[in-house]
């Protein structure tokens, strides 16, 4: 049984990332039917990205209340419905309406199902689902390219979108008593192995406010390695391109071909950093993660002729960040306990998307006002941002345990 549910959050976790690239992929279509400028698809995306932390700051009552599956198939419900808004919407601000429940399904399916897998399985499904995630992330595009050249418009592309949520919801129902009820121990307690070591409703859990998750040692250093990592990941991808023009003198074509191999780089490390998880513990694999990274942003620091840093770098950059956010994720329960990591989990998914929401951004700002060329010591200064909260967590977590004993 508990392979059988394995297979449908891998499922899950494809269909989670079908969606993410759907609106930059059809806007270039979209927006002059709705009779708006092409800048306004950032409104679409702010909309969308408070929902999602609107609904990760709930994740944890939601979850102790209904069990995280209940959670999880209400969420892709509530996603598989807004799709169906989309393709059905003759109107900018239709789109933004049908933007909050979009957001709030797709915040809480990402850190229910994130939580869940955490307490639940090895770090190395964890890196292999948030794979799964590239994976859905790199089809969505092509689903809707297949409907564009097919004459349905991009309203068909949501709409087979919106199908294949439908589907995964019926899935997800069929498969809730799959979710068993466990007991989740109490922080201090040693969770003992995967299998035994939490509880689906959370039952004896307790429901944690923001000011009283904010004061458990060490819990504002991983808020801030969140935020910082996807600052860093959603820069990346939004900047790369420009970067490669407009500092490198690449042409606009090769840029955007060139700019997706960050992509395919976070897609193969997080393959293989799943391998790797079962010989590392969860924090040598984010070290080495931090490590890597610094090496592809100096890869694309150095001059070098032809793009060849800008792209290897790019690659480089890729692979380091693949094992930092899903080992973060999975090292919670250890960190913090079992019985505190839903709470725990939805506010590094908040804090994950307040990065992706202000830090791109700031450095557009940066970069029209000072200059592009700052773009990887931007990155540069999140990443070392990141590495000392990551080893002060390390050295608050050591304190404790030595306390402890």
């Amino acid at each position: 049984m508990a392979t059988l549910l394995l297979g449908v959050i891998y499922l899950a976790f494809v269909s989670l990332g079908l969606p993410d690239s759907l609106l930059g992929a059809a806007w270039p279509s979209m927006y002059q039917g709705f009779g708006v400028p092409i800048s306004y698809a950032g409104g679409i995306s702010v909309v969308i990205a408070l929902g999602t932390i609107i609904s990760a700051l709930l994740s944890d009552r939601m979850t102790l209340c209904f069990g995280a599956g209940k959670v999880t198939a209400a969420s892709v419900c509530l996603t598989a419905l807004a799709l169906f808004g989309f393709s059905m919407s003759s109107s900018y601000w239709q789109l933004c309406l049908l933007a909050i429940p979009y957001g709030l399904g797709a915040g809480g399916v990402d850190a229910a199902l994130n939580n869940y897998v955490a307490l639940h399985y090895a770090s190395r499904h964890m890196s292999w689902l948030h794979c799964m995630w590239g994976v859905g992330a790199s089809v969505g595009p092509y689903i809707m390219g297949f409907a564009l050249t097919g004459g349905q418009g991009w309203q068909g592309g949501y709409r087979y979108i919106a199908i294949l949520q439908v589907v995964l919801t019926v899935v997800l129902v069929l498969s809730i008593p799959l979710w068993r009820q466990r007991t989740i121990p109490v922080a201090g307690q040693d969770p003992g192995d995967a299998a035994a070591r939490s509880s689906e409703s959370g039952a004896h859990a307790e429901t944690l406010s923001i000011p009283e998750i904010l004061r458990i040692p060490a819990a504002s250093q991983v808020f801030v390695m969140f935020f910082c990592y996807c600052a860093i990941e959603s820069t990346a991808g939004l900047w790369a391109s420009s970067y490669m023009v407009n500092n490198r003198g690449i042409t606009v074509d090769s840029a955007a071909s060139w700019a997706s191999m960050f992509y395919i780089g976070i897609t193969v490390g997080r393959a293989l950093s799943g391998f790797l998880t079962m010989r590392y513990s969860d924090a040598t694999m984010i070290r080495i993660g931090y490590l890597v990274m610094a090496c592809g942003l100096l890869l694309i620091m150095l001059p070098m002729g032809g793009g060849f840093g800008v792209l290897s770098g790019l690659v480089v950059l890729g692979l380091g960040c693949a094992p930092v956010y899903p080992c973060i994720i999975h090292s919670t329960p250890e960190t913090f306990g079992a019985d505190r990591s839903q709470a725990i989990v939805g506010v590094q998914m908040a804090s994950a998307y307040i990065g992706s929401l202000l830090m791109p951004p700031l450095f557009g700002f940066i970069a029209n006002t000072l200059s592009i060329a700052l773009f990887p010591w931007y990155l540069m200064a999140l990443l070392a941002l990141m590495i000392v909260m990551h080893e002060r967590m390390q050295r608050i977590r050591t304190r404790a345990l030595v306390g402890a004993v």
